[in-house]
């Protein structure tokens, strides 16, 4: 198994990181342990791509229509002569 250590952690944090695994009773460690086995098994699976991020940040405002433009017929291909 790996260990890693963790600097810098604000008083505030690891006070309440105290509190929640006294309530889970549990050592900190295995509490830290918890919360990052629950953090990482939702972030499994495919990303969703761009398209549906931007649907989903906008269907929690209504949505929103948009104008397109009429479409015009295709050129034809230039002539290159041979």
């Amino acid at each position: 198994m790996a260990s890693m250590t963790i600097r810098n952690l604000d008083e505030g944090l690891k006070r309440r990181l105290r509190i929640r695994a006294a309530e889970h009773g549990q050592s900190m460690e295995e509490e830290a342990r918890e919360i990052l086995r629950t953090a990482l098994a939702q972030e499994e699976g495919p990303t969703p791509g761009l398209c549906r991020r931007i649907h989903r940040r906008f269907v929690e405002v209504g949505g929103m229509d948009l104008r397109l433009p009429k479409r015009e017929p295709v050129r034809p291909p230039p002539e290159l002569g041979q």
